[in-house]
């Protein structure tokens, strides 16, 4: 995992209060501020959809889009009746980035959109994405679950990365990669609905934990960045 800039939560309270620069509604610009507690409604986004497929596996045929989309109807289930749960699609459809930010940010608490991955066949294992302040405690909680259940485990489990979907939300937000299609081993492991499942009521942990303890707990904060919303001109996105 790469190595984060960290402070104790103390020093990052004194300096979110005194760089926040609030936006309208109250919302802090840079997302420069304490981790979600005790909130209800999360926002599952399934990644890809329509014209979009995203990854494929080469071993099972299994497509991104579709992959995500089981996963998120999973982690709904999981987090029964104590959330109110919003699906950005519910389908097989196409939504841009901009709209996905947009909609979650009106919609919800927290966003948690839901990937998987591809790159060299030796890489493996679940990722958790974030670049938010207020994003890095749900991050790390769901990352620390899914790697208790993961066989594989990545060489960079925890990464904060500016992309629209975790820089450009109003709300805490976080891009999961569920694993590798491009590995064998794990590819057949996200293609089969039982490690499915434990893989979503793994993410489900993660997000209740929070809810319940926000930050408290989940280490030293990172530090804060001031950074435009990224655009759809900057590095290749999912």
């Amino acid at each position: 995992m790469k190595r984060l800039l960290t402070f104790t939560a103390a020093a990052a309270m004194a300096l979110l209060a005194s760089c926040a620069a609030p936006s309208s509604g109250g919302r802090d610009y840079w997302g420069h501020r304490p981790g979600p507690n005790g909130f209800r409604t999360v926002v599952l986004d399934a990644g890809h959809g329509g014209r979009d497929s995203g990854a494929r596996s080469r071993f099972t045929g299994q497509l991104e889009k579709d992959a995500a989309l089981d996963m998120t109807r999973r982690i709904r289930r999981e987090l029964g009746g104590d959330f109110r749960v919003v699906m950005l699609r519910d389908d097989d459809r196409f939504i841009d980035l901009d709209d996905r930010a947009a909609l979650a940010s009106q919609k919800g608490d927290v966003l948690v959109s839901m990937h998987f991955n591809s790159g060299a066949s030796g890489a493996g294992g679940p990722q958790t994405f974030y670049w938010r302040v207020d994003s890095y405690s749900l991050a790390r909680r769901i990352q620390t679950e899914m790697d208790a259940v993961a066989p594989l485990q990545s060489s960079q489990p925890l990464n904060r990365r500016r992309i629209r979907l975790t820089r450009n939300p109003q709300i805490p937000c976080v891009l999961l990669e569920g694993g590798f299609l491009s590995n064998a081993r794990e590819s057949r492991l996200i293609a089969d609905p039982a490690y499915r499942q434990n893989l979503a009521a793994a993410i489900a942990r993660g997000i209740r934990a929070q809810a319940a303890h926000g930050d408290a707990g989940a280490g030293p904060l990172p530090r804060p960045i001031n950074a435009p919303p990224s655009r759809p001109t900057d590095a290749s996105e999912w």
